[in-house]
């Protein structure tokens, strides 16, 4: 049987307020299996987009282990952990976060052009039909929709060939009907590129796609910890 692409092991996180230290992540124990789509549910505050940002080695854990993808995540500083989301994961977050002042092809195809890779442009051009917006590959943020930047970030998650994609309520922007959309395309590109999935939604009949439902509440997984 092959090791998970992510485990987690007693993992906590305490952060300081004026209050004092407040504890995020209250000793999670996770495995996710490749190629797996895991749902995290769970109440604003209860500490699902940490967990992620954890996972993506945004967040350094104030103990435990966190190993994604064979790489011991508390054993790397910032630029190999830098390098690790460059190659391993993509992440897709509500806001888009695409850079305003580059086209959709240019945005693409950054991750790319940081591996060196030399032909960049022409596998962002792929990756962004792929996403049927071949047409509007040199349009900058501003000119697409929303539903059209986050098109833009799904193909740029996926463009660097990283096996895990990291999605924090990528609907959370759009309407009703194009965030269906969104929804429909980040499942049908996860199983045809065989990507392990987290996606992070409030959203229960989204969830229910996945093939695990993850419940996250008051810093602690409540349900949903074994595949």
């Amino acid at each position: 049987m092959s090791p998970p692409v992510v485990s987690l092991t007693n993992v906590r996180l305490s952060l300081p307020s004026r209050a004092g230290m407040v504890d995020i992540l209250r000793g999670i124990d996770l495995a996710v299996a490749s190629g797996e789509a895991v749902g995290i549910v769970g109440p604003s505050g209860s500490g699902k987009t940490t967990l992620l940002m954890v996972v993506a080695g945004l967040e350094k854990i104030s103990s435990g282990r966190v190993v994604v993808l064979g790489n011991d995540l508390s054993d790397k500083n910032e630029d190999e952990l830098a390098v690790f989301r460059r190659d391993a994961v993509g992440i897709v977050f509500q806001s888009f976060h695409l850079i305003p002042t580059m086209t959709a092809i240019e945005n693409v195809a950054v991750p790319l052009e940081f591996k060196g890779r030399g032909d960049a442009m022409e596998v962002a051009r792929r990756h962004l039909a792929r996403v049927a917006l071949a047409e509007r590959a040199d349009h900058y943020p501003g000119q697409l929709s929303g539903g059209e930047q986050q098109r833009v970030a799904i193909a740029r998650a996926l463009a660097s060939g990283g096996k895990l994609i990291l999605a924090d309520e990528p609907t959370g922007n759009l309407d009703q009907e194009t965030g269906a959309t969104i929804i429909e395309l980040l499942f049908a590109l996860q199983r045809e590129h065989e990507t392990t999935l987290l996606l992070i939604t409030h959203d229960r009949e989204v969830a229910a796609r996945c093939d695990r439902i993850v419940e996250v509440r008051d810093g602690y997984i409540v349900s949903g910890l074994s595949s």
